[in-house]
């Protein structure tokens, strides 16, 4: 055997069809290209998103306004309701310690029993429950 003999096996390599070299080839005329239109024609291509004529989705779809801050503070609310459970029996707790990151203490429910709390923030109305429940407030 020699290198001159070497061949691919049979069918399994095809010649690229080459379009536009007459009507003896089958693909002349209009070389699988129809009649007319933009397709038909060089550099007839659309638009990335082109959707046939009609509003892309793009323009049809309000855009969002304002924008989000990057450096805003980021607080994790706490309810009044919750602290009695959280204070497990101690005259003061530190919440900001106890959850690892700034805590916004908020007013939803009750407290009945006199505790210091220390947050990060606090909503007027839970101002108003702790003092009221003769406890105090500390912002750190």
């Amino acid at each position: 055997m020699k290198l001159k003999d070497l061949k691919p096996k049979a069918n399994s390599t095809k010649e690229k069809t080459r379009v536009g070299r007459g009507n003896g080839s089958g693909k002349g005329t209009y070389s699988t290209y129809g009649c007319k239109g933009a397709k038909s024609r060089s550099g007839g291509t659309k638009a990335k998103g082109f959707e046939g004529g009609q509003t892309p989705i793009y323009t049809r779809i309000p855009k969002f306004r304002g924008f989000k801050s990057l450096g805003r503070e980021k607080f994790i609310e706490i309810n009044i309701g919750s602290l009695e459970k959280i204070a497990n029996r101690k005259s003061e707790i530190n919440l900001n310690d106890l959850f690892d990151g700034k805590v916004k203490v908020l007013g939803r429910g009750e407290i009945s029993i006199s505790i210091t709390v220390k947050a990060s923030r606090f909503s007027s109305s839970a101002k108003d429950k702790i003092e009221k429940a003769n406890g105090k407030i500390e912002v750190i």
